[in-house]
């Protein structure tokens, strides 16, 4: 396997397809969300080769399973490498991740919008934990909003309320 992240990012999701008897090839490139250090990664799945019941089986329900294939490859691909040759990898397949980013910045929307006309408090549940952190992300610079996890996986949930007036002041 290369010893340059991307390409090992590349070739690892590749063998994993091929034990999966999928015949698909993967494209690593820089990563294109924002707010991602220099050492992140996409590895978009070539799907041309692929039935709309694979796409469906790789992505699973709710992103379960392709969100499950990029905890193994940003684990895996981590493992015994010196500092300066651990990176981030996001796994992309049809659309999903970047079609998931716009549903994530409307729910950020839509619960700071919430918690600025009630006063209350906000929950977001059925996030995964990567999902969580990017809405923690999304409204870090609401300088009246604060977000925190709360509860235990697999019913940990995100919760997004004012921020007190002393807390402001402590800042």
């Amino acid at each position: 396997m290369s010893n340059q992240p991307m390409a090992r990012g590349e070739e690892w999701l590749e063998a994993l397809l091929r034990l999966l008897k999928l015949t698909a090839e993967v494209k690593a490139t820089d990563n294109q969300l924002p707010d991602r250090d220099e050492h992140s990664y996409w590895l978009t799945i070539d799907q041309t080769k692929l039935t709309s019941e694979h796409i469906d089986i790789l992505i699973g329900s709710q992103g379960t399973t392709i969100d499950a294939i990029q905890y193994l490859a940003n684990t895996i691909l981590n493992l015994e490498q010196d500092q300066q040759q651990q990176a981030s990898y996001t796994v992309e397949l049809n659309g999903y991740r970047v079609q998931r980013q716009a549903e994530l910045e409307a729910i950020a929307a839509h619960a700071a919008e919430q918690v600025r006309t009630t006063g209350k408090e906000f929950e977001l549940k059925s996030l995964s934990s990567a999902e969580r952190r990017q809405v923690h992300t999304l409204l870090k610079d609401c300088e009246d909003l604060k977000t925190q996890s709360r509860g235990q996986e697999p019913d940990r949930r995100l919760i997004v309320s004012r921020r007190r007036r002393i807390e402001e002041m402590s800042h």
